[in-house]
Parts: structure tokens; C-alpha cells; sequence
């Protein structure tokens, strides 16, 4: 019988205490997916562990226990290893044996990956010096603060730079895990990870990521919170009432946090993030103005105009020639 083929790609995974279960189950189900026929799992074409020191279940922040199955051992035999973070309170709290593998790993030419927060826990290790990296937007005043003078990259879902490979996390983890697949089993492999997940097609690491205004940035943790929600919901904007429950706070909360930490009410930021959206899909995309201006929360595409030259002084399709060019 002969000796089987090994994989073609072969990861190790770190998991914070705290980490993001989305980020990791969306990361490594593009593996499972991409490794064998059909959907039988098998890792055949891809092999991936989870690692640790004591092999002690880890807690991700949603409270669900995943338990390791390797040791660390000689990290070479790794195509990758990834880091996966999560809570950020959690971050620079990695383990110390955790963060001497990710070490040794580097000094090996071992490539590394940090998902979501993992960024976070590879700067703190000293392993991201010199590289460029992937922050959500979320998480980027947060950066500033925390590693003076280095700014993120906060506009793209992923960051390839050499042998550091780092995701804002979320759906971006799906997307950075298929453009391995792509580099490693092929692009066949990939595509097939993705439609099986429901997702229609690989995105590029130049991807945007909703991005809040700078207008809007604030160490306001409600306030915050709040903007996030409203970001998820851009197409069907729910009334600052149902924000504010989801929240679990009184109306009139909302708006004076929003008034202390922004100067305006919770309906302007709203507005201002839907418009930002639409600007962002004028630029990017080509998508008719009735399309953006349904995902963005407009009743068509006349109120959009409307609104939008308001604030820009021209409507939404000249605005676009501006920036894009002619068409052709």
C-alpha cells in the first residue's frame, strides 16, 4: 500500500482564552471543506491542529470550551501558524509558552496569522515589528493607543506582508483562509470552501471593510457599541428606541452620551454612517444608485439623491465620475 500524500497545507492554531469562536470555526471549516471530496472531512489536502501546552480546554468569549488535540513541538512542521485572539482585554495575555512557540516558530521561516484581536497578541510577543497589519475598525483607536506611533491598516478585510498574514476577523477570517487554500490546494478547493459556506466568491485582501467616519471616532464604549449596531443594520435602519433596548439602555441615555462624546443626536450618526456606506459603494463597486441606496437604508434611489446632495452638493452619480473616472 502505498505511503499517503501528505497535505498540501498544515496549520497550527493558538487560541487565546477569550478568543473568537466566529473567527476560528469560519477560519478552519474553510480548511475542513477544502480538504477532502464532497463534504466528508477528512483532512486529506489540508491538516490543521490546535495546540497547547497543557492540552486544557480553552473558553472562547461566547463561553463554548474547545479542546486542543497537539502539543506545540517543532512548529516547522506547519505551512502556518495562526493566532487567534478575542476579547480585547484578553490581548497581551497570551501564555508564555504559547507566545516562545510563536517565537521559535518566526525563527524558523514559519509564516504566522492573527485572526480578529490576534494582531494584537502578535505585536505584544515582538513579532510584528516592521510589518504591516490588519485591524477592524473597531478595534483601531484601540491600536493607536496601545502601540504608539503605529497606525493599522483599518480600510482592507485582510493584510498579506511577507510572512505575516494578519484579518479584522469575522467573515474576513473566511477569506483569508480560502486565499491559503487558493495559494496551497487551488483555487477549485477554494471556491468550492466558500459556496458550501454560503459565501458567493472569494473577496480580495483589498476588500473594504465598513469603516466607521473619522467623524465618528470615540472612546465612548456605548457610544461605541451603539455605532456597531446601527452599522450591522445599515439596510433596514431600526428606530434609535430599538438601538437603545438592544443596548439595554433608556433613550435618553443614548442621546446624551452621543451629545457629550460627538456633539450630535444617535439619528445624525446614523445617517452619517449609512452615507458613508453609500459613499464607499460609489467608489468601490458598480452598483446602480437604486442598489445603494436599498442596502444603505433609503427608500430609493431619489431619497438617497436627495440627501446626498444635500451634504455633498452634487448627486450621488456625479460624485461617483468624480472620483472613478468615465465609465469604459
Amino acid at each position: 500500500m502505498a505511503d499517503p500524500i501528505p497535505p498540501s497545507l498544515r496549520v497550527g492554531l493558538i487560541l487565546a482564552e477569550r478568543f473568537t469562536l466566529s473567527a476560528f470555526a469560519t477560519f478552519v471549516d474553510v480548511l475542513r471543506l477544502a480538504a477532502d471530496e464532497g463534504d466528508r472531512s477528512r483532512p486529506i489536502r489540508c491538516a490543521w491542529q490546535v495546540l497547547s501546552p497543557d492540552m486544557a480546554p480553552v473558553r472562547s468569549s461566547c463561553g463554548v470550551s474547545v479542546g486542543p488535540n497537539e502539543r506545540p513541538g517543532d512548529p516547522s512542521r506547519f505551512d502556518y501558524v495562526v493566532v487567534v485572539g478575542g476579547l480585547l482585554e484578553e490581548a497581551g495575555r497570551l501564555d508564555p509558552r504559547h507566545a516562545a512557540f510563536l517565537r521559535r516558530a518566526a525563527a524558523a521561516g514559519v509564516p504566522l496569522v492573527g485572526l480578529c484581536t490576534g494582531a494584537f497578541l502578535l505585536h505584544d510577543a515582538g513579532l510584528m515589528q516592521g510589518y504591516r497589519c490588519c485591524v477592524s475598525w473597531f478595534h483601531h483607536n484601540d491600536y493607536l493607543e496601545r502601540y504608539d506611533g503605529l497606525v493599522p491598516v483599518s480600510d482592507r478585510i485582510f493584510v498579506v506582508d511577507r510572512d505575516r498574514l494578519t484579518c479584522s476577523g469575522g467573515a474576513s477570517a473566511a477569506h483569508l483562509a480560502a486565499f491559503l487554500v487558493e495559494r496551497h490546494v487551488g483555487g477549485r478547493a477554494a471556491r468550492k470552501s466558500l459556496h458550501i459556506l454560503i459565501i458567493d466568491d472569494a473577496m480580495p485582501a483589498d476588500e473594504p471593510q465598513p469603516v466607521l467616519p473619522p467623524d465618528l471616532g470615540t472612546r465612548d464604549a456605548l457610544v461605541r457599541r451603539a455605532l456597531l449596531a446601527m452599522q450591522q443594520e445599515l439596510e433596514d435602519p431600526p428606530g434609535i428606541a430599538r438601538v437603545a433596548a438592544a443596548l439595554g439602555v433608556g433613550r435618553r441615555k443614548l442621546e446624551r452620551h452621543f451629545a457629550e462624546a460627538l456633539g450630535i443626536s444617535p439619528a445624525e450618526a446614523f445617517l452619517r454612517l449609512r452615507l458613508a456606506q453609500a459613499r464607499l459603494l460609489l467608489e468601490t463597486s458598480d452598483r446602480s444608485v437604486t442598489e445603494i441606496a436599498a442596502c444603505t437604508g433609503f427608500c430609493d434611489a431619489s431619497h438617497l439623491g436627495r440627501v446626498f446632495r444635500a451634504r455633498e452638493g452634487v448627486p450621488p452619480d456625479a460624485w461617483r465620475r468624480a472620483r472613478t473616472g468615465p465609465a469604459g
